[in-house]
């Protein structure tokens, strides 16, 4: 994709899109505010594109993530590795940028989920919080043994739930590494929290992208005082559709989206 630098702003670095369906801005590394708001829209649009249109992305990354610098909102993009996962029809373990691969695709798992799309996401935002990448792997073997640096050695238990006919259990014992140390400054326990249940190795055991939207890390999203860094008020986090609320039980509506909202939506006044 063709891009303009436009240089540092709240956002990060970014780079104006050429192109007219994607002309937004690129976030490459976040070293500024509105973090929480942007991993939020990111959750919020894969369980979109999960639950209500039924694809996984396959390439979530920076890149692929427009962020408006003065709204904070963002939007996802290039779909060109997008599919319809069907169960019991294998897929390319070859997929995903390396940095944000899951490690059931290297482990070259063909039947995986879009649990994937969780790992990348979490891959993001621990990007959003370091300001440079978690697991920078040089190739795919290397990739894992970044995540092993961090994580640990996963289980034979693990490796079978991410690839059951991967054989080879040949790793050294890795303990897990603190998260303090990894992000090497004080952030809140609701993040740490998140970011663990993003980087489950069994992809089974990874949060959905409903379960991140209402979890305690994205609170102060809901207070109506809560402002952007720059003054502005928050990009539209609640403007939830019908299709997206289908088949979600009222108790979870009600923590997905705050009171106020709610009032101000005449779909949610007559469904709540």
């Amino acid at each position: 994709m063709a891009s303009a630098s436009l240089g540092n702003g709240a956002a990060g670095v970014g780079s104006s899109s050429r192109s007219a369906a994607l002309r937004g801005h690129v976030i490459r590394t976040s070293i500024g505010g509105g973090r929480n708001g942007q991993s939020k829209q990111i959750c919020r649009a894969l369980a979109y594109i999960h639950n209500c249109i039924g694809i996984c992305h396959r390439d979530i990354k920076p890149q692929n993530l427009l962020v408006n610098p003065h709204t904070h909102q963002l939007k996802l993009c290039d779909f060109g590795s997008a599919k319809v996962l069907v169960k019991g029809e294998p897929n390319v373990s070859y997929i995903c940028s390396r940095y944000y691969r899951a490690p059931e695709l290297i482990f070259g798992a063909t039947e995986y989920t879009t649990a994937i799309d969780i790992w990348s996401t979490g891959c993001v935002m621990a990007e959003l919080l370091l300001g440079q990448p978690l697991f920078p792997g040089e190739s795919g073997v290397d990739q894992l043994v970044e995540i092993i640096k961090v994580l640990g050695t996963p289980t034979r238990e693990e490796i079978k739930c991410m690839n059951p006919n991967y054989t080879e259990f040949k790793f050294p014992q890795i303990k897990p590494h603190p998260w303090h140390k990894v992000f090497q400054k004080r952030l809140p326990p609701e993040a740490v929290d998140l970011v663990c249940r993003f980087f489950q190795y069994s992809p089974n055991l990874r949060c959905t992208a409903l379960e991140a939207c209402i979890h305690p890390f994205f609170d102060e999203l809901r207070d109506p005082s809560t402002r952007l860094p720059n003054g502005r008020p928050l990009p539209p986090l609640f403007n939830f559709k019908p299709q997206e609320l289908s088949g979600i039980p009222p108790d979870v509506i009600n923590r997905l989206i705050p009171e106020h909202a709610r009032k101000q939506n005449l779909f949610m006044a007559l469904h709540t």
